[in-house]
């Protein structure tokens, strides 16, 4: 195995057992590392600190362990035993009510660069590095022994997150099995998911809880989901009881996907409606009609360059929220990008609260779930921030 070799006192985060090492914090590496191949990582006093996958840019090592261990068969089967283990215990995995949910999160579960969401008895797996890329082939071998009868097929969808400049020529597909039941299961609901074409692994799994807690709050509302996607949000409304519930995004084949998630769970049920537009056109146009809206938008800044038009979007998209939304009235509002912390989320909406000079009460601070864990050594790992807010 090559190695890389560290600047003189930049092993410091490593000690703290923070799994990414800089280019900057890189003295020089051995002759012929190529990029996603896994490296050794030496310290300026010729000590090992830390094995992992090399990628060219910023993150240049993403450690997969602090122990000086092969990157062999077993080591993928017990880090995915681990992970499987884990949801296990909090009650997710092997629950005949929920079959849809996240078996690795990164370096939430010690493997920085991978995500397996399971859909019924399909597991999708991406990976958004090179490295991870590599060994697909061993980490889908490894999955199926430790899942056993748990799933049949494994659907590879790294196309949009692997790095272009790596030049992979990745596409997606199935690398074991094929199915074309595409429906999952959460929390006694059904779902189609989308993992051929659709967002990230084809549905939004960290929202889970978030859904939940909105379906409480339901009964006899009038529900706005804005940014609806797959319409997650919406079909547990309507199991809460919403007295009307409508869906809006601007691409018309999630505005389909969500009419169909409706009528799977909800047949011909009138309260449901789904709208094809600009969410800030919808807002303008629809005043004091909603007594319970969602605002859940794509990330606003996937890097640290873009945080502070970002942040002006989020105020800018809550202050509609806030100004048409009913006296009395609930606003769930989210942010999943990462580089947003949650003070800077919840500085955005309290600009956005003054600007309208309407009464605004926090009643929840949400997170991600516990299948999107977050390595205490890794704070970057939170990134779903939301706000339950009583507006009068």
């Amino acid at each position: 195995m090559k190695q890389i070799y560290l600047k003189r006192g930049k092993e410091e985060s490593l000690k703290r057992f923070h799994p990414w090492i800089f280019s900057g914090a890189i003295h020089h590496i051995d002759e012929g590392i190529q990029e996603g191949d896994t490296v050794r990582v030496i310290t300026a006093d010729g000590d090992f600190i830390a094995v992992g996958h090399y990628q060219i840019g910023s993150i240049a090592v993403r450690v997969l362990s602090f122990e000086d261990i092969p990157i062999d068969e077993q080591f993928w089967e017990d880090r995915l035993q681990a992970a499987l283990e884990m949801r296990i215990a909090i009650g997710i995995a092997d629950n005949p009510q929920n079959n849809t949910y996240r078996l690795v999160h990164g370096e939430g579960d010690n493997l920085p660069g991978l995500v397996i969401d399971c859909y019924g008895r399909t597991a999708v797996m991406q990976a958004h590095s090179v490295g991870m890329h590599v060994c697909r082939q061993q980490v889908c071998h490894a999955l199926l022994n430790v899942m056993g009868s748990r799933i049949d097929n494994i659907y590879y969808k790294s196309e949009t997150t692997l790095p272009f400049k790596a030049d992979l020529g990745q596409e997606n597909g199935w690398i074991y099995g094929e199915s074309e039941n595409n429906v999952a299961v959460e929390n006694g609901l059904k779902f189609h998911v989308d993992w051929l074409k659709g967002q990230k692994t084809g549905f939004f799994v960290d929202q889970r809880e978030n859904r939940s807690l909105l379906e409480k709050y339901a009964k006899g509302r009038s529900v706005l989901n804005m940014f609806c996607y797959t319409g997650g949000f919406s079909v547990y409304a309507m199991r809460g009881g919403a007295q009307q519930v409508h869906s809006v995004d601007s691409s018309a084949k999630a505005v389909e996907l969500t009419r169909q998630n409706v009528e799977m769970n909800f047949p011909g049920d009138p309260r449901h409606q789904a709208f094809c537009d600009d969410a800030f056109k919808f807002l303008d146009s629809h005043d004091d009609k909603y007594d319970l809206i969602i605002l859940d938008p794509p990330a606003f800044a996937k890097h640290r360059a873009a945080l502070h038009n970002a942040l002006k979007g989020y105020t800018r998209l809550n202050v509609k929220g806030l100004e048409r939304i009913k006296y009395g009235g609930i606003l769930f509002t989210f942010s999943c990008s990462q580089v947003v912390t949650k003070d800077n989320f919840r500085n955005a909406v309290f600009t956005a609260a003054a600007q309208t000079g309407r009464k605004v009460r926090i009643l929840h601070q949400l997170h991600q779930p516990a299948d999107h864990p977050i390595n205490i050594y890794h704070p970057e790992g939170e990134y779903l921030k939301g706000l339950v807010l009583y507006v009068e």
